[in-house]
């Protein structure tokens, strides 16, 4: 059984997958491919939340020559680990509130 994952958990799923890269960033397939391993989503859900939280300012892009052609690159900006951050602790706060209801804790 999946549960749905709503704007805010993809998002926050987005900046974890991106934050945990080098310096230098990563790129759109290897994104999709990471957060696959979590949830169902499709490169064409996903690209869009990428431009979006590109336009928000909560990351970064640029673009390097791979195999004759360009790549964009994704990095998490200062704006971005606050909101991943805030993300994180919602989360947090959350989970304890669903285990509480579920589990009995």
């Amino acid at each position: 059984m999946n549960f749905n994952a709503g704007t805010n958990m993809l998002d926050a799923i987005v900046l974890s997958v991106v934050a945990k890269e080098t310096k230098e960033g990563t790129y759109g397939y290897k994104i999709t491919q990471d957060v696959r391993q979590v949830i169902d989503v499709s490169e064409s859900s996903l690209y869009p939340v990428l431009r979006r939280l590109q336009k928000e300012e909560y990351l970064e892009t640029y673009d390097k020559a791979f195999d004759g052609r360009n790549r964009r690159y994704y990095k998490i900006t200062s704006n971005g680990n606050v909101l991943l951050n805030e993300y994180k602790k919602a989360w947090t706060d959350y989970r304890k509130d669903i285990d509480s209801i579920l589990l009995g804790k």
